[in-house]
Formats: C-alpha cells, structure tokens, sequence
C-alpha cells in the first residue's frame, strides 16, 4: 500500500492561480488535487483520460467544446469522457477546491509542458 501525505509532494502552478498537487499514483489511475483562485483560468485542452472531479469548496465552471457552460458546485462531482475538450474557470469570489481522479493515470497534465 502507498501512503500519500498531500503536505510531502510539491504543489505546482499551472496556470496563474490553478495549484494541483498530485496524490497517489495507481497502475491505472491516478487522483490529484486542485485549487483555483478567483479568476483563474485552465486553458481549453482535452486528454486520453477519463476524468471524474468532486468540488468540496467554491464553485468551477466547465466551458465545453459546443459552447457550453457548466457549474459545479460544492458537493457536486462531474465525468468528463476521454478526448471531451473542455476550460476550467473560478468566476466566484472564494477560492475553489476540487479531487480529480484521472484513468489512466495522469502524472502531469500534458498542456504544462506547452
């Protein structure tokens, strides 16, 4: 069994104001954690993963590839399927907190390294 303790792994900024910390590592899937600060942006991307989130704090909008808006509220979870393009944003005036389960495992999102 791995023990992960979020204080022993390096945050990193994204994206101005959007922090993930990655959390444990499977062989096929992988959590992380995230928070947004008001008006922070993750930029349109989309990945092979599939993508399971669950808010705990705040609220984070989801602009779709068709133009849609979606908001996710605290205690309210979400699925994106692999390849669904998809933006992130903090429109609220409290920074937003989120778990990301990714499958397969995501150790870094691939639009960091662009």
């Amino acid at each position: 069994m791995d023990h992960v303790v979020p204080a022993d792994n390096e945050t990193v900024e994204v994206a101005e104001g959007v922090h993930l910390t990655q959390l444990a590592i499977g062989e096929r899937m992988s959590i992380q954690h995230l928070r947004m600060e008001p008006g922070a942006e993750v930029p349109m991307h989309d990945h092979h993963h599939e993508q399971l989130g669950f808010v705990y704090e705040g609220t984070q909008t989801f602009l779709l590839d068709d133009d849609e808006t979606v908001d996710i509220d605290a205690g309210e979870s979400y699925h994106l399927e692999s390849e669904e393009p998809h933006a992130a944003l903090n429109r609220g005036d409290e920074t937003m907190y989120a778990i990301d389960i990714f499958s397969p495992p995501r150790p870094n999102p691939g639009w960091l390294e662009e």
